[in-house]
Order: structure tokens, then C-alpha cells, then sequence
């Protein structure tokens, strides 16, 4: 099993940047698909990214492609999201996951972290 804490998040103004770090513990990161995913309030929680073992594939949902880019270290047990020219609609608790499936858009992680809020203001 892996234990997984995200951090990075916080306020932002409308067109800004962020990155989201997820430090991995309990088993080393490279032997899962990590992603990442957000809940924004009254909604459901949605795919965001996710890259392969190491990180030859990515995928990422139409909302963010071309603006958010996933990335792991294997060696230091982390994968970030960078998050640049982030619009009001991005506001969400994001969620770093990982898991056993390989990648693909309809990528759902095995464990989750507990989130960080990020929030864009207009």
C-alpha cells in the first residue's frame, strides 16, 4: 500500500501558475500510474492527468490539455501537477492518486492522498 500528501495548493489570481506536489511513502512510486484528479464544490470528482510508470505517457482531460502537465520522480518518490494560466472554473480540491491500471483518460487511481484546495480568483 502507498500513503500519499499532496501540497502546492493555495490562491491564485485568474491567468496564474501553481504546482501541486504528491510525495509517495509506504512503496516506492514507481511501481503504480499516478495521476491526478479535483473535486470543485457540488460536483463529482473528475480525471485531471495521469502519467505511466516512467512517465514515457501522459494523459490529460480536454479541460487542461495544453495548460497542466504532469510529471514523476521516481527517485524522490513525487509527481506534480504544474498548473499554468489557471482560469476561475480550475477552483477545486485536487487529489493526487495512484494506481495499478495503466494509463489512459478513463484512468481511475487505487489510493488516494487528501487533497489540497486550490482556488482562482477572477
Amino acid at each position: 500500500q502507498v500513503q500519499l500528501v499532496e501540497s502546492g495548493g493555495g490562491l491564485v489570481q485568474d491567468g496564474g501558475s501553481l504546482r501541486l506536489s504528491c510525495a509517495a511513502s509506504g512503496r516506492t512510486v514507481s511501481t503504480y500510474r499516478m495521476g491526478w484528479f479535483r473535486q470543485a464544490p457540488g460536483k463529482e470528482r473528475e480525471f485531471v492527468a495521469v502519467i505511466s510508470l516512467l512517465g514515457r505517457a501522459t494523459y490529460y482531460a480536454d479541460s487542461v490539455k495544453g495548460r497542466f502537465t504532469i510529471s514523476r520522480d521516481n527517485a524522490e518518490n513525487t509527481v506534480y501537477l504544474q498548473m499554468n494560466s489557471l482560469k476561475p472554473d480550475d477552483t477545486a480540491v485536487y487529489y493526487c492518486a495512484a494506481g495499478r491500471t495503466s494509463a489512459s483518460s478513463s484512468w481511475l487511481g487505487d489510493y488516494w492522498g487528501q487533497g489540497t484546495q486550490v482556488t482562482v480568483s477572477s
